[in-house]
């Protein structure tokens, strides 16, 4: 059966991911809708796209995933169809697809499809379950619009390497409040190259890695490696961000000693 997924800033509260599912089940009812999330804070692509880019790989080939963030359509910011990874995505090109994609895409098409409403405020039901209606069946993705070369890019932050420091910053802080940074694994093994190192942010410092939260005391900082690769800072059984007063964009640095 196939999947589609949806990841929004909708909440909860309102009618509008019921909308959405009434409209995609409406066109094809042998499929399966997913909710990656609807917490997403209101118009922030950078958050949505750190969730899906996290999570998509977890789905079958072929899974076709709505992202109903920032959806309002310009000339700049077209609503389009992405194919990448044997995935397909849909949304408007903010920058959000260049965030999600370590590559460019196989196939991007701009949509080229009649709203099921004369109303331009809710793309996600009148256009977007339209398109995932027809991956979803298996569809050619070309008969959705015209082909156009490349996406909206939106640049983010890489760290800042030396031969003895790395300088970061946070880029997701999750439910738990764990602080999540832009320093993944394999940049951290290259640079310190087995030697030791200290990892400052605020006032604080840690001198060692960790492979799980529960490796020191509850309440206890702690610095890990997650399930992303992405270089964490936590509390075990603790919310982190709030205690050490971090949020997004702070700075965390990584020196190594020689």
């Amino acid at each position: 059966m196939p999947i589609i997924t949806l990841t929004s800033d909708w909440g909860q509260k309102d009618h509008y991911i019921g909308a959405v599912k009434g409209a995609i089940l409406s066109k094809i009812s042998d499929v399966t809708i997913i909710d990656i999330s609807h917490s997403i804070p209101p118009f922030n692509i950078e958050h949505a796209a750190f969730v899906l880019k996290n999570c998509f790989r977890n789905y079958p080939e072929g899974t076709v995933h709505i992202i109903g963030v920032n959806t309002e359509e310009s000339d700049k910011n077209p609503h389009i169809v992405v194919k990448a990874y044997n995935h397909f995505f849909i949304g408007a090109d903010t920058g959000i697809f260049s965030m999600i994609l370590d590559q460019p895409p196989e196939t991007i098409i701009e949509m080229d499809i009649i709203q099921d409403s004369g109303f331009f405020t809710f793309s996600s039901r009148d256009r977007f379950a339209k398109a995932a209606a027809h991956l979803a069946a298996g569809k050619d993705i070309a008969e959705l619009g015209n082909k156009i070369e490349s996406l909206n890019k939106k640049i983010l932050f890489e760290p800042v390497v030396t031969e003895n420091l790395i300088k970061g910053h946070v880029i997701f802080i999750d439910s738990y409040e764990n602080i999540i940074t832009n320093i993944k694994e394999p940049l951290f093994k290259e640079v310190g190259n087995g030697r030791k190192f200290t990892i400052g942010f605020r006032t604080y410092e840690i001198n060692k890695l960790n492979r799980s939260y529960s490796d020191v005391p509850v309440g206890e900082i702690v610095a890990l490696f997650n399930s992303g690769g992405y270089l964490e800072i936590a509390m075990n059984q603790g919310n982190a961000a709030g205690l050490l007063g971090m949020d997004s964009k702070d700075l965390v640095r990584v020196e190594f000693l020689d």
